[in-house]
C-alpha cells in the first residue's frame, strides 16, 4: 500500500510541475514526424531545451582547452608566487644583515 501511495504522490507531482504535460508534447510532436529522427532521444533532448550532442562535444572541447589554460595559468602563478617568496626572504635576510651592521658600533659604545 505505501509504494502505491509513494507512486501517486511521484505521479502528482511530474503533473503539478508540468513534466507530464512537457513529455507529452514532446513525444505527440516525434509520432507526428513524418520522417522520423535517426535518434529519438536526441530529439527529445533538442525539443526540452538540452543541447544537441555535437553542441555538447563542443562545450566539452572548449571546456577541456579552457582547464588545459588554467592548469598552465595555474603553474605560472606558483612559480611567480615562489620566486617572490625566495626573493623577499633573501631581501629580508639583507635587510637583516645590514641592520646588524648599523647596530654594531652603537653596541661597541
Amino acid at each position: 500500500m505505501e509504494k502505491e501511495a509513494k507512486k501517486e504522490a511521484f505521479r502528482k507531482y511530474l503533473e503539478s510541475s508540468g513534466v507530464l504535460d512537457a513529455l507529452t508534447k514532446v513525444l505527440v510532436a516525434l509520432y507526428e514526424q513524418n520522417d522520423k529522427p535517426s535518434s529519438a532521444v536526441e530529439f527529445v533532448q533538442q525539443k526540452l531545451g538540452g543541447p544537441t550532442l555535437a553542441e555538447y562535444e563542443k562545450v566539452q572541447a572548449e571546456f577541456s582547452d579552457l582547464q588545459t589554460k588554467y592548469n598552465e595559468l595555474l603553474a605560472a602563478h606558483q612559480e611567480k608566487c615562489r620566486q617572490y617568496d625566495e626573493l623577499k626572504d633573501s631581501h629580508s635576510q639583507t635587510s637583516s644583515k645590514e641592520s646588524a651592521k648599523e647596530e654594531a658600533p652603537i653596541e661597541e659604545l
